[in-house]
């Protein structure tokens, strides 16, 4: 993709999400190793835990990632 070999400082990761009760729908993630971007969805968990689905045409193609809170 067009951003392969960019730093990732500054980077924009997520964008175009939407809230829907609980969850974040309707957005894209990038991959910054390989410069892809793929369709995914956010849920937070709890206070310091995000749940990130990126998947490829349906939800079901896809991959899950837990992302904690650093404090």
């Amino acid at each position: 993709g067009a951003n392969k070999g960019k730093k990732i400082k500054g980077m924009i990761i997520l964008e175009g999400f939407k809230k829907k009760g609980s969850t974040w729908e309707g957005g894209t993630i990038l991959d910054p190793n390989s410069g892809k971007v793929y369709k995914c969805n956010l849920n937070l968990e709890s206070s310091d835990k995000l749940k990130v689905r990126g998947y490829v045409g349906v939800s079901l193609f896809g991959r899950t990632q837990y992302w904690q809170r650093v404090k």
